[in-house]
């Protein structure tokens, strides 16, 4: 019997590093503290960074903050003066 080849979910890409099979995750629910219960959830930009943006979700009916998340983009920065 032949050995198994082993699986890889991530393929690395012309430039040779990994690339993954999906972008970003994004949250439907989240649990709320404050409901005890998971619920769904409202993304507010917080930040825009030169290395990304940063978002914070927000329970859908008592609007408290359940976490945040950075969206990291390859930008050129520039400076204005």
């Amino acid at each position: 019997m032949s050995p198994k080849k082993p699986f890889h979910p991530i393929r690395p890409n012309s430039a040779g590093r990994p690339q993954s099979s999906f972008g970003q995750f994004e949250a439907s629910e989240l649990f709320c503290s404050r409901c005890q219960r998971a619920v769904p959830v409202r993304k507010r930009l917080l930040l825009i960074l030169p290395e990304g943006e940063k978002y914070e979700y927000l329970c859908a009916f008592c609007s408290n903050s359940l976490g945040t998340k950075m969206e990291f983009e390859e930008r050129e920065v520039q400076i204005l003066i």
